[in-house]
């Protein structure tokens, strides 16, 4: 007797090239409802291969709860709490309930945060991070995001491109490269790089973006000092640049805690900002509106790209990228020109 595997959800997925999430959306229920012509694919798929839904998926597809989970790296950054703020934001205005948690930037943390969140049948949930690049957690966080979609929820990443899933991406290069262009403008000419960890994507497009418009005027940075990506990491980075005498006139740090750790540093020796020294930094968290002098920066629409990753998860369908543009902003840590 040839007995015939039963045709599962895959099956129809790969036949309709969506990903199992659509099909299962299409097939068995739920309240992200795919495009037209996608579940008129899968229905064609579903019909060519003879799949009969299951009856437990469809119920367990329309069990969802209102909940909304948002995983953070660290909710003490004014950058991540500026992005969940949106996501909350938005989430309020949907009457949508919010969990949040804070994975210290622990990949092993946030895939079991996510896991819990899929066992508790969440409706939708956002991770707001700052990209890595080892290889081994990557795999393990694209296998939970997998599943889960599968499970019927919504997802959406912010700043950790690279995933099986929605994504809001900030412009990290092309706004560095701007910065640096506009510092070349201004009149200076040696530059330090006051870099995070080499692990963390982010921090090296940033880097990279603003060493390659320095390169545009025929330029090097004179030093790169790796830190942590905070406050205390910027100090110590500026501290490491001083003690070897480096001959330069401006600090660029990859974002803006480091850039204010670093001016702390610099007050703490006596240098003068931007007397002495010019400093510039990226993201323009609400922080600066208390520092002095005001820290030059590149602004990103910090909740804006919140909002816009809760919406693209509770829409759901087949992943997309949306690059959020960054804007050089001009203030007294950069006032002085040089000749």
């Amino acid at each position: 007797m040839n007995l015939r595997a039963p045709v599962t959800l895959l099956d129809v997925a790969q036949r309709a090239g969506v990903s199992v999430a659509t099909a299962s959306r299409v097939l068995n229920g739920g309240d992200r409802v795919p495009r037209p012509e996608l579940q008129e694919r899968v229905k064609a798929a579903a019909d060519e291969l003879g799949y009969t839904p299951n009856a437990q998926a469809q119920a367990l597809a329309k069990s969802s709860t209102n909940v909304v989970g948002i995983l953070v790296h660290d909710i003490e950054d004014p950058y991540f709490a500026a992005i969940a703020n949106g996501v909350m934001r938005a989430a309020d205005e949907r009457n949508l309930l919010v969990m949040m948690a804070s994975t210290f930037r622990d990949s092993d943390r946030e895939i079991a945060y996510l896991s819990s969140l899929r066992a508790q049948r969440a409706r939708a949930a956002v991770m707001i991070g700052s990209r890595r690049t080892d290889a081994g957690s990557l795999a393990r966080t694209a296998n939970e995001v997998e599943s889960f979609l599968n499970s019927g929820a919504g997802l959406a990443l912010v700043s950790q491109s690279g995933m099986p899933a929605h994504t809001v991406e900030p412009d990290n290069r092309s706004g560095s490269a701007d910065l640096a262009r506009e510092l070349v403008r201004l009149g200076y000419r040696k530059f330090a790089v006051l870099g995070g960890p080499e692990t963390l994507a982010t921090a090296r497009d940033r880097r990279d973006g603003f060493i390659a418009g320095l390169a545009e005027a025929g330029l090097e940075a004179i030093a790169v000092e790796t830190g942590e990506f905070t406050r205390d990491g910027g100090y110590a980075a500026a501290e490491q640049l001083l003690d070897r005498n480096a001959d330069v006139d401006c600090l660029f740090a990859v974002n803006d805690v480091m850039a204010v750790g670093a001016m702390s540093a610099l007050r703490a020796r006596g240098v003068d900002v931007p007397g002495k020294l010019g400093i510039a930094g990226f993201d323009d968290i609400a922080t600066l509106r208390d520092v002095w002098p005001g820290l030059t920066t590149v602004r990103l629409p910090l909740e804006q790209m919140g909002r816009r990753a809760l919406e693209l998860a509770i829409e759901g369908g087949e992943p997309t990228t949306e690059t959020f543009k960054a804007e050089v902003v001009l203030r007294e840590s950069t006032a002085i020109l040089r000749g």
